[in-house]
């Protein structure tokens, strides 16, 4: 069968099965035998069968394309532009055009990015989106956006990029990331660096991310009797918009020695900060016992020369106290920053690739609905903790 083309009728008599349970086995879809699935799968492999993908859409009524949803922040954000570059190549690996519907669009006005205008309404106006797309990908939905219960009621699979956490309809599939565990290790991390006094700047809003992270750093704190200043800063903060809050908290609050940045890139602002402020960025433990001993030494010396008794230190640091600076998502502004700076990698493309995977998986029936599947994350420790003053 080399000299033309392998059709579905070749395949299913090979295996010895009609060609309607034939297209039912490689569909996933019709009540078809596991042993019978899987023997139909390796004949039409072995004999190098590959589907008519535009008569398959014909016969679904399919449209050969799935919708992204991201949220209304991520057009400035590398974040997420690295997430839908994943999206789309793995999308195209099964034959989906990805149709990146717009803000305008998703809550019914006219017009989009992918011309997916009109998607759906307040009232979760369903036909418009299901007869555009085959499935859709919501990031990072928040009870806050008017569009997710919609695109969650459009009649067609969804996948959600971390978990919905609004009462409405749920998802067909989830992939979600630890981002308690990654916001833990950021504070361990520190706090094994010689931090005593951290602080986090959260992101607002109700995505399950930022929901996520503000609760984690309350818990750890009590976990470690350690009282961690939490500061609200926009979802999608500006470098500005971080520096603006670091300066302010640095001042009303000297002991913090730790400065963890939620929002993707606003890492830069707190750097500005510490440098107004004059506070060196990096240290170690061994740094900080140096530090302190400095400190003791000059009392000491004063007081010989003065003929006082040397001042006890008081709560706060010295002005010299180096700070320590991370960020809970990694991307081009924390890599370049001088000193770059500790982050999560949350390895955005690669997240997109797996929720574009799931699901095509539920759409091809490789994958039953209410699956939810884990993306891993890495800690990468940079000069922003572990260097010391120069």
């Amino acid at each position: 069968m080399t000299s033309r083309t392998v059709t579905l009728l070749d395949v299913a008599r090979t295996a010895g099965v009609s060609k309607s349970t034939a297209s039912d086995a490689l569909q996933g879809s019709g009540r078809v035998a596991e042993a019978t699935r899987d023997r139909v799968r390796a004949v039409a492999e072995e004999l190098g069968y590959r589907p008519n993908s535009a008569a398959r859409r014909l016969r679904r009524s399919s449209t050969g394309a799935i919708g992204l949803h991201l949220p209304q922040t991520a057009t400035r954000l590398d974040y997420y532009m690295n997430l839908a570059f994943g999206a789309v190549a793995r999308a195209q690996e099964d034959g989906f055009d990805v149709v990146l519907l717009a803000p305008a669009s998703t809550m019914g006005g006219a017009g989009g990015a992918g011309g997916a205008g009109g998607a759906t309404g307040p009232g979760g106006a369903s036909g418009p989106v299901a007869s555009r797309v085959d499935g859709l990908l919501v990031i990072d939905p928040e009870v806050g956006d008017s569009a997710v219960p919609g695109l969650l009621d459009a009649g067609v699979p969804v996948v959600t990029g971390e978990r919905y956490l609004g009462p409405t309809a749920a998802p067909t599939g989830a992939v979600i990331c630890d981002n308690a565990a990654s916001l833990t290790a950021l504070l361990d991390h520190v706090t094994d660096r010689g931090a005593r006094r951290p602080a986090v700047l959260a992101p607002a809003g109700t995505s399950a991310w930022a929901t996520a992270l503000r609760a984690t750093a309350a818990s750890w704190g009590q976990e470690h009797g350690v009282d961690v200043a939490l500061r609200a800063v926009p979802f999608a903060a500006t470098p500005g918009e971080a520096e603006e809050t670091t300066l302010a908290l640095l001042r009303a609050d000297p002991a913090v020695d730790a400065v963890i940045c939620a929002p993707d890139g606003a890492a830069p602002g707190v750097l500005r900060a510490a440098a107004t402020l004059g506070r060196t960025v990096g240290t170690t433990a061994s740094d900080r016992t140096d530090s302190a001993a400095s400190d003791r030494t000059d009392s000491t010396a004063a007081s010989d020369r003065t003929g006082e008794e040397p001042s006890t230190p008081g709560p706060g640091p010295h002005p010299r106290t180096p700070l320590l600076v991370a960020s809970c998502v990694d991307g081009t502004a924390t890599r370049s920053a001088e000193p770059p700076v500790t982050a999560v990698d949350l390895r955005p493309a690669a997240y997109g690739r797996a929720c574009a995977e799931l699901l095509c998986d539920i759409l091809a029936g490789r994958t039953p609905p209410d699956t939810v599947r884990r993306h891993a994350w890495a800690l990468e420790t940079r000069a922003s903790t572990t260097a010391g003053p120069a």
